[in-house]
């Protein structure tokens, strides 16, 4: 079976940092267009962070030059550098394929931006 796990979450201050990472099992990350998604509070999840297999990205203007998707895939792990955070960068983040695999979504992982 598949499982994707998030972690790295937390409560930072706007302008700060923080890097979020994503594990995978029973899935070949080197396979897959992959990428970092998210979910705020009272809306739909959407795709901010895609990264192909060749490591073309593609970000959402909303964090395009803030954040930064890292393939890393003898390891089978994705990462997400994010840099001066806004609060409205706060929600919940997820990683998955690109298209999304609907049965796989792990549980995510937390960011809260304090103003």
């Amino acid at each position: 079976q598949v499982q994707l796990v998030e972690f790295g979450g937390g409560l930072v201050q706007a302008g700060g940092s923080l890097k979020l990472s994503c594990r995978g099992s029973g899935i070949i990350f080197s396979l897959n267009d992959m990428g970092w998604y998210r979910q705020a509070p009272g809306k739909q999840r959407e795709l901010v962070a895609p990264i192909t297999i060749g490591g073309t990205t593609n970000y959402a203007d909303s964090v395009q030059g803030r954040f930064t998707v890292l393939r890393e895939d003898t390891s089978n792990r994705l990462h997400l550098q994010m840099n001066s955070l806004k609060p409205e960068d706060t929600g919940i983040y997820y990683c998955n394929t690109v298209p999304a695999d609907e049965h796989i979504w792990g549980q995510g992982t937390q960011v809260t931006v304090s103003s």
